[in-house]
């Protein structure tokens, strides 16, 4: 279906842990650490940027399923580096390996699932979602 989308492709993110990004900013705990959904985006936009590039125009992905431990605590100013690489690819089911390492250790890692949609048709759902009673 999307013959471009092969299992090994990688994408990264990087971000230095700024005050917005941490647990008590985020409101997921009380310490400024990097917050565990912060990971979990960063982990996702990995995601995106090893796959969204290589679709047709009218196609993107979005996110169906993350399972994923946050493994230790990164804190305020340290850099995260999070990297992505599709595993299995069933029809528009795409799955992903995903890790976070700071500048010390391993901090995260886990798998995250995206599903290739049509963007026409996504948005149709969506607006329909609106107009139900």
């Amino acid at each position: 279906m999307f013959p471009q989308i092969q299992v090994g492709l990688i994408g990264e993110r990087e971000i230095q842990v700024e005050a917005a990004q941490t647990a008590r900013h985020l409101g997921s705990g009380n310490v400024s650490v990097l917050a565990t959904p912060e990971m979990i985006r960063l982990m996702e936009g990995a995601a995106v940027r090893a796959v969204d590039p290589l679709l047709p125009e009218g196609y993107s992905t979005v996110g169906i399923h993350v399972d994923v431990n946050h493994l230790a605590a990164t804190p305020l100013g340290m850099r995260v580096r999070v990297r992505a690489e599709l595993q299995a690819v069933d029809g528009r089911k795409l799955t992903f390996h995903v890790e976070a390492f700071d500048d010390v250790e391993k901090v995260g890692e886990g798998t995250h699932q995206r599903m290739i949609i049509d963007l026409a048709k996504f948005k149709q759902r969506v607006e329909a979602k609106l107009t139900r009673p």
